[in-house]
């Protein structure tokens, strides 16, 4: 059976394209998830891990104030991780993963966030489960928006 990461792997090693992430919620479980993919070291710029506001404002250029549970927020880490790595495609992952609410906002409440050279966005998911539900179903998402995010970007050019 094939695995998420080793089709992405494919697909970059395919397409050419470089990817990298940014991580608060899932704390480096993405990075080391898409790292597992075959032939890491071609294709996966790195990630970093912006668990901290103040370090996600310092290193991957969240304005001060932006709420770290956002849209705004998500898709800026993936922009910041994209230009700071040098990658054609970042994705970021930032929520509450519980399994207590945090300034307002459910357990369960992620963001998943993209940026391209073109284009940059996020989704909102309402996860359900205990911290380690959410964590992991948020991975197994981000990898399905990284996969989701090589294919736009192959099919309209790099």
């Amino acid at each position: 059976m094939t695995t998420d990461a080793e089709r992405l792997a494919h697909a970059c090693s395919r397409s050419g394209l470089r990817i990298a992430v940014a991580e608060s919620l899932t704390s480096g479980m993405l990075a080391s998830a898409v790292g597992s993919g075959p032939d890491a070291q071609e294709w996966f710029c790195g990630g970093i891990v912006a668990y901290r506001t103040e370090v996600k404002e310092r290193l991957l250029g969240l304005p001060p104030g932006v709420d770290p549970c956002s849209d705004v927020c998500a898709t800026q880490l993936a922009a910041g991780a994209r230009e700071l790595l040098g990658a054609d495609i970042a994705v970021s992952t930032t929520g509450v993963g519980g399994p207590d609410p945090e300034d307002g906002h459910p357990p369960g409440t992620v963001y998943l966030g993209w940026s391209t050279e073109t284009d940059a966005g996020a989704h909102l998911l309402r996860l359900t489960g205990d911290p380690e539900a959410v964590l992991q179903q948020t991975v197994d998402a981000a990898l399905g928006l990284l996969l989701d995010r090589v294919s736009s970007t192959t099919a309209t050019g790099k």
